[in-house]
């Protein structure tokens, strides 16, 4: 009889085999060593079926351990196995929880086309070869935590539920197109580099550890099946990152992700964080809104998460938080207006750094925002702050200066025809002088006098020539028309904040065009 001859160390084959929990226990039984736990020479389970729970927790593989297309329709433990030759799952099905906890595998670990029915445990999995997961399918969570790979990963692979790598370490280096609801790799360490190209995913690296350059990009080639959320939802492929605290960002690139509800606040080197592809982050609200019976209209810019909570939280009146979103859950978490100054001046000078002008340019709107709003009104600083941002929005709101400006040159206008333009111009008179035996020819030049009505100061001549006077003030140089007294002084303060206006408008046309030198 089979099971007779078994011993421990014994090779097993049992190739197609249908189990059931007694079969199984005898097995089990035949080859325990000394120890109390099963030892197998080589195990071949290829295309075996496991109708109840399968458990080989605390075995050891000396030999090839092959599972090759078997089917487990229970749940499987592998809890603390040792496979001293590799580990070969392929096709395998697990129609229950799949426990590798613990497990050492020496060589490499096979798990292509395999299909997880439900949580797939991994954690502080030991695997000195690599992991092969080509097409693999984890319908439930799969928890690599605490796990230990010695060489690299192959995929593509697809998890419905959420990808666990926290606490990972990965001593080689790492290159994985997979898709998945989400990716946690909190804490996780990267001995070598990184290339992951995710679909669906929000990753979480908070905590992550990356000693060699890492890159994280939404997968546009690979085909891979979406997860079972994506695929009810209609969700974008896009991958998102959720959190960067804790990083060195001088180690990542990112490339066409989603950076709207990323936390960057804690990461360090952010001004080496290179942004590449199509690239996204919050907005600011858009539409009209009345502040102290005052309209405000918001520009569309970039936004940091940490900002949106900020304006978002409770303490801030409705009318400032309005637009917002939603308060952020604990408002203490919420990082100050000094650090969010620290990071929007970080990631402008990343994207300075990458020639990238007008892209840095929302970053430094919401730099001199968070400035602006970290001083009270006591301190001239604000009130420098402010006018700036009213006047021109920090130098990028072409429009507003150029409204400023128009207001100002038609009120100029105005006190021009109505206070600065003479009733004629000034005649000079020539007249002699006699006295002392000698003739003398003096000219006179009468003073400019305004002495019309106000009804008739309002002409089109009086306009066009009020007109001349404002432009030439702000474009040109003094246009020499004799003014009243009021109109002199009026045209020296047009002089002075007319071209400043301008250069603002100018600035910002340059900001948002200028490419890199």
């Amino acid at each position: 009889m089979y099971l007779a001859r078994l011993a421990a160390g014994a090779d097993v084959d049992c190739r197609g085999v249908t189990f059931d929990e007694g079969l199984l226990a005898a097995v089990l039984a035949g080859v325990t060593g000394e120890d109390g736990y099963p030892v197998f020479g080589a195990g071949l389970f290829e295309q075996a079926r496991f109708a109840d729970g399968a458990s080989f927790a605390r075995a050891e593989f000396r030999g090839p351990a092959s599972f090759q297309g078997a089917g487990f329709e229970g749940s499987a433990d592998f809890g603390s196995v040792r496979f001293r030759h590799g580990a070969w799952f392929k096709g395998a099905r697990f129609a229950g929880p799949a426990e590798f906890g613990g497990a050492h595998i020496s060589d490499d670990a096979g798990f292509a086309d395999t299909w997880f029915g439900g949580t797939a445990w991994f954690g502080g999995v030991r695997i000195e070869g690599r992991l092969w997961l080509e097409r693999a399918r984890f319908t439930g969570d799969a928890v690599f935590l605490r796990g230990v790979f010695g060489a690299d990963w192959v995929g593509p692979v697809t998890c419905d539920g959420t990808l666990s790598l926290s606490e990972a370490e990965f001593r080689s280096p790492l290159r994985l197109a997979l898709a998945a609801s989400r990716v946690d790799a909190r804490a996780a360490r990267c001995e070598g580099p990184v290339a992951l190209s995710v679909r669906y995913a929000a990753i979480d690296l908070t905590g992550a550890v990356l000693l060699h350059p890492c890159r994280i990009s939404t997968d546009l080639v690979t085909e891979l099946r979406p997860p079972a959320a994506a695929r009810a939802d209609g969700a974008d492929p896009t991958a998102s990152i959720v959190s960067l605290r804790g990083v060195d960002a001088a180690m990542l690139t990112v490339a066409d992700v989603d950076l709207r509800g990323c936390h960057f606040a804690g990461a360090h080197h952010l001004d080496q964080l290179g942004l590449e592809g199509n690239w996204r982050l919050g907005a600011s609200p858009r539409g009209l809104r009345w502040h102290r019976g005052v309209p405000r209209s918001w520009t569309r810019r970039l936004v940091l998460e940490e900002e949106r909570q900020w304006r978002a939280l409770p303490g801030r009146g409705a009318t400032a938080r309005q637009g917002w979103g939603a308060a952020p859950d604990n408002p203490d978490t919420v990082p100050g207006l000094a650090t969010l100054t620290s990071l929007y001046r970080q990631l402008r000078k990343a994207r300075e750094d990458a020639l990238d002008q007008p892209g840095a340019a929302d970053f430094y709107y919401g730099e001199m925002e968070m400035r602006r709003h970290s001083h009270t009104w006591r301190r001239a600083e604000r009130w420098l702050l402010q006018a700036y941002w009213l006047l021109a929005g920090y130098g990028l709101r072409a429009s507003r200066a150029l409204g400023w400006l128009a207001c100002a040159v038609a009120g100029t206008v105005v006190l021009m025809m109505g206070l600065g333009l003479p009733d004629t111009e000034p005649q000079q008179q020539v007249r002699r002088v006699q006295g002392g035996g000698s003739i003398r020819m003096v000219m006179d030049r009468a003073e400019p006098h305004l002495t019309l009505p106000v009804g008739e100061r309002f002409t089109g001549e009086r306009f066009e020539k009020s007109l001349r006077v404002v432009l030439n003030s702000v474009l040109f140089r003094s246009s020499g028309q004799d003014l009243t007294l009021w109109g002199t002084y009026t045209e020296m303060v047009s002089r002075l904040t007319e071209p400043v206006l301008l250069g603002l408008a100018a600035l910002a046309v340059r900001g948002r065009v200028k490419r890199g030198s």
